[in-house]
């Protein structure tokens, strides 16, 4: 899979304090790669960092295998921001606003008016393209300002928290479109404090935590290597036939009780053992009215590598 950027041990300090400490990583075209990590852990740092805004002490970074100097406009071209605060001229139209910022990338003409147009449908914004910007909702403003980093077609497009504080609506569209814009082809680095986001549209995933990476892989890979663990719940029509001492001669079982009217079993993750845990029920003359099987969560393996909730 090519690499679109490559991070090589990154570096910066605030005054005499370190905030990112050494960090490499790559991205790879395509994905839409999370970054998840308490306050303070680094990712708005990192994520200022690559599109130009902030500078650094040391590390390298790479566009396509090109070393990426300070100021390189071609790299610049090449990405679309959508930044934490919104950032539109409120007092004109939406139109007028995308024609803007697309005019900042080289855009006129013919080109110029096809890209707003698209970029406004894009949005869901169509019938507001006229509008002044100061008469939206919060959830309209957060989707034109996505527009507007979007009507150049850029290759990576780096998104910064952009559905804090807006309506769920609003906000359904906006991941919908993330995930339309990768099946396009585009390369998307995405940043949320709302981890359900991470686990619809993620495909890979950076933990950083006190300016460090200290986990990434696939939400599947995270949660089987960091919480090893799954738990079979099992409803049954007689409670009072099962043994319990039964499931622990089960390799990989590591707990096993009645909770809540039901049968719950924790095993190792990479143990298959069900069939064995089903056989004993059926050899006991146990009925099985209904059987789930839950992995670890997101939030659960933040939890593990950090101590802290998301928003901590």
């Amino acid at each position: 899979m090519e690499k679109m950027i490559s991070v090589k041990n990154l570096e910066k300090s605030y005054k005499s304090k370190k905030v990112i400490k050494g960090i490499s990583f790559n991205v790879q075209k395509g994905e839409i790669l999370c970054f998840l990590g308490p306050n303070g852990a680094g990712k708005s740092t990192t994520i200022n960092i690559l599109t130009g805004a902030l500078g650094y002490e040391s590390g390298e970074i790479f566009y396509k295998e090109r070393k990426i100097e300070k100021g390189d406009r071609k790299f610049k071209q090449q990405l679309g921001i959508v930044p934490q605060e919104i950032s539109l001229y409120e007092d004109i139209t939406a139109q007028q606003n995308l024609r803007f910022f697309a005019s900042l990338y080289g855009l006129k003409g013919k080109e110029l008016n096809e890209r707003t147009d698209e970029a406004i449908e894009i949005a869901g914004l169509t019938e507001k393209a006229n509008d002044r910007v100061n008469t939206f909702s919060g959830g309209m403003k957060r989707r034109l300002n996505i527009a507007c980093a979007i009507a150049h077609h850029p290759e990576i497009l780096i998104m910064d928290e952009p559905t804090v504080g807006i309506d769920p609506q609003s906000r359904n569209y906006i991941l919908s479109s993330v995930k339309k814009m990768r099946e396009k082809g585009t390369t998307i680095i995405y940043t949320t404090h709302y981890m359900e986001e991470v686990e619809e549209i993620s495909t890979r995933i950076i933990i950083m935590d006190k300016g460090e990476i200290i986990a990434s892989g696939t939400k599947e890979k995270l949660k089987e290597e960091i919480v090893n663990d799954k738990r079979f719940v099992i409803e049954v029509d007689d409670l009072d036939k099962v043994n319990l001492e039964e499931f622990y001669n089960v390799e990989g079982v590591k707990n096993a009780k009645i909770e809540g009217g039901k049968l719950n079993i924790t095993t190792l993750t990479g143990v298959e053992n069900l069939d064995k845990l089903i056989a004993i029920l059926v050899n006991s003359s146990v009925k099985i009215n209904n059987l789930n099987c839950e992995t670890a969560s997101l939030e659960t393996v933040f939890l593990n590598l950090t101590g802290k909730k998301l928003r901590d």
